[in-house]
């Protein structure tokens, strides 16, 4: 079996435990009172779609002790993909955006379950942001319930406390960096925070303190994800402003509208002429770009070398993963796992 055949089923294992996990979370809050309805769909909607790459490096970080494969570790692995929906749908309310995968956002859809309301977008917004409360809390319920002995959770537990507080840390300081003058190093600090560490880094080491891995592993799984995480965000951030909708799922023009520190920009606005950055000053943040407007953003990233920069930055990071993965104690089976998935997230298109 081919690594990406292995990710395609352990992806399969994931979205079972999570559809089976979510419905009966749904099912017992529409219990409650049946016009919670559409907030129970968000549910749903929320953890429908992803590419459960956030379970694979907690599952991959269990297996490279030598750990046996694991129903338990699958369920707790699920758990991680839940944090990431919690932070997707926060995410979209903070930053405004109308879609995700190609369908409306949790704070867009739940107007419709508002009609008639006096404040349908602000009541909204109220319930998307109960929704993303309640996906971090299944989170930690599901992981807690995993079926793992207590003793191998409790080896976890302070590292899933790190993971919360360092994703909040840097959602918080995107916030507080929107609409401040570019610093390529402070937009790497957002990303590495907000994204990088519990896409990669996090999960991979809850699964190997799950496993009772010694420190020079878990170290190890650092050297690895972090470098990979950030090179995922990079390209992230790439495929905001160039990926196609179609593949991509959300518009072209988030990162603009909101005015995000992304690395991106805060090298295109670094090294802008004074008239290139008038342009962009002029056109980041509004929400009315058209597609003319957003392709002199394209022009101005790449005459500027953004670009090039960015690219050049992902492969670094790319290589310095690599390396690490070389230098790690890990099963040979985990290896060729973990080396996939940093191809696959460097030459990703969604």
């Amino acid at each position: 079996m081919s690594e990406r055949q292995e990710h395609a089923l352990l992806k399969k294992r994931i979205d079972r435990v999570l559809s089976a996990f979510v419905t009966a979370e749904a099912e017992a809050l529409t219990d409650i009172d049946t016009c919670l309805a559409p907030v129970s769909e968000q549910l749903h909607a929320a953890t429908r779609q992803g590419k459960r790459l956030r379970g694979a490096f907690c599952y991959w970080g269990w297996r490279g002790t030598g750990q046996p494969d694991s129903e338990a570790l699958v369920r707790a692995a699920g758990a991680i993909e839940l944090v990431h929906a919690a932070a997707v749908v926060h995410d979209d309310l903070i930053d405004r955006s109308r879609i995700r995968h190609n369908l409306p956002t949790a704070h867009m859809a739940l107007r419709q379950a508002l009609t008639g309301h006096a404040r349908p977008k602000s009541g909204a917004r109220a319930l998307a942001m109960l929704v993303g409360d309640l996906l971090m809390s299944m989170a930690g319920q599901l992981f807690t319930t995993s079926g793992l002995p207590g003793a191998f959770l409790a080896r976890a537990r302070p590292m899933w406390a790190v993971l919360a507080r360092e994703l909040v840390a840097g959602e918080c300081l995107e916030v507080m960096r929107t609409g401040c003058e570019p610093d390529p190093d402070a937009s790497v600090k957002v990303i590495r925070y907000k994204t990088a560490k519990y896409t990669v880094e996090h999960p991979l080491r809850i699964g190997g303190l799950l496993a009772g891995a010694p420190p020079r592993l878990i170290q190890a799984y650092s050297d690895y994800g972090l470098p990979l995480g950030e090179a995922f965000q990079l390209r992230d951030d790439l495929l905001g402003l160039f990926g196609d909708p179609r593949q991509t799922g959300k518009s072209a023009t988030d990162d603009l509208a909101g005015n995000r520190p992304t690395v991106l920009m805060a090298h295109a606005l670094a090294r802008a002429t004074e008239a290139e950055r008038d342009e962009l000053h002029l056109l980041l943040g509004r929400a009315d770009l058209t597609e003319q407007q957003v392709d002199r953003v394209r022009d101005i990233a790449h005459n500027t070398g953004a670009v090039t920069r960015v690219e050049d930055m992902i492969t670094a990071r790319l290589r310095e993963a690599l390396d690490a993965l070389a230098d790690a104690e890990v099963t040979g089976e985990a290896r060729r796992a973990l080396s996939a998935l940093v191809t696959s997230a460097a030459t990703r298109t969604h």
